[in-house]
């Protein structure tokens, strides 16, 4: 078995590395104080081809695949949760909707300025009254005429409220079928449409960097043109495109799991006490070895989820254990991280201190970790009673 990344991941990893030291690290405790999205460095992303990976060639992307995207991931994901998180929410949920299910008019109009990175992209499904149940949410659409008019409301909604947003894709209900089950669309609502308002950012317990928002749909009307994909069929092709982006949740888990020990080791190295280093200590010494030997297991199932995708295997059931591993471990090297930081971890102005803040969403976001249970049990009963 090759354990070794491609060439390709390698030199990408470290361009990320390189970016990610100038431009991300000196300043993102500022932008986390700050709560403000650093719309100039994505935008920069955008010019090192970082914000179309997972798209094509011919609309403005590099296809440079999921294990590419997962080395980039750890470099800048080390760096700073908040805005990797931005990037993952882009690159993914935002993006393939439209790579999957849209019209050669609709990749040209939205998604070649999403992979090249002028603008930002987001996707609205959760709802006050929806979020790891999809099929519940209450947003509608009407068809009237050429147009659709969308009703309803979107919340903790990613990248919608910046200066780049280009638009937000949504999940909306468009009818019942005959058995009086819900019918789905998927729509692009390109920003400032009328009927269409973005509220205030919402304050969050970590990723403070991240553009987060309620979305109020009020008679919005969009053109016909603007369904992505069949419609009825809204709910499953959402679903079909979920697994990347639990991909990439767990590549930024490993990312700040990473981390997380290297802060930690770094600190055990320096730090004396009853005057010698933290790290000759053997309770000190158990928590490093133990977060070394999760973060190692966490980026082999990270790492396989990504190759599977990459050669066309199915992957679902891989990436939902590598999302909920991954997302566990994040949160437990975070902990133990601190506790070897001590009061120093405890303070606002220390990394580790940002990162447990931000690791605890990880365990949320794409799927509760509960989720993720559900659907490894149930890919396993299935399996069992085929």
């Amino acid at each position: 078995m090759d354990l070794d990344l491609p060439a390709e991941a390698l030199e990408l990893q470290k361009l990320c590395r390189d970016f990610a030291e100038r431009e991300i690290e000196p300043h993102a405790a500022s932008w986390s104080e700050e709560e403000r999205f650093p719309s100039e460095v994505f935008l920069k992303m955008g010019e090192l081809d970082l914000t179309g990976l997972l798209v094509p060639a011919e609309y403005g992307g590099t296809a440079a695949g999921y294990l590419t995207y997962v080395a980039a991931m750890e470099a800048i994901g080390a760096a700073d949760q908040s805005l990797a998180a931005c990037w993952n929410a882009h690159s993914t949920i935002a993006s393939l909707p439209l790579v999957a299910f849209g019209t050669e008019e609709q990749k040209r109009e939205w998604l070649t300025p999403l992979a090249k990175g002028t603008h930002i992209g987001a996707f609205g499904l959760t709802e006050p009254t929806a979020g790891s149940d999809a099929s519940g949410i209450r947003t509608t659409a009407r068809r009237d005429g050429d147009d659709w008019v969308i009703d309803g409301t979107k919340m903790f909604i990613t990248n919608a409220g910046t200066e780049i947003s280009l638009g937000v894709t949504i999940l909306a209900v468009t009818g019942t079928n005959a058995d009086g089950g819900k019918r789905y669309g998927t729509f692009f609502v390109p920003t400032g449409t009328d009927g269409y308002t973005v509220g205030r950012p919402l304050r969050k317990l970590g990723w403070h960097a991240m553009d987060s928002r309620e979305l109020i749909f009020d008679n919005c009307r969009v053109p016909a043109g603007n369904l992505i994909g069949e419609e009825g069929n809204g709910l499953r092709q959402f679903l079909d495109v979920l697994d990347g982006g639990r991909i990439s949740v767990a590549a930024l888990s490993l990312a700040l799991a990473a981390e997380a020990l290297e802060l930690a080791t770094a600190h055990a190295v320096q730090r004396e006490q009853f005057g010698r280093p933290l790290s000759s200590f053997q309770a000190v010494q158990h928590k490093l070895a133990d977060m070394a030997t999760e973060v190692e297991a966490a980026r082999a199932l990270v790492y396989r989820a990504a190759w599977l995708a990459d050669t066309g295997r199915p992957f679902g059931q891989a990436a939902a254990m590598a999302k909920l591993y991954a997302s566990e471990v994040a949160n437990r090297a975070a902990g133990a991280s601190v506790q070897i930081h001590g009061g120093y971890g405890y303070v606002r102005e220390s990394k580790i201190s940002r990162f447990y803040a931000d690791a605890k969403v990880l365990e949320i976001g794409e799927g509760t970790n509960e989720i993720q249970r559900n659907l490894i049990a149930r890919n396993l009963v299935r399996s069992a009673t085929a």
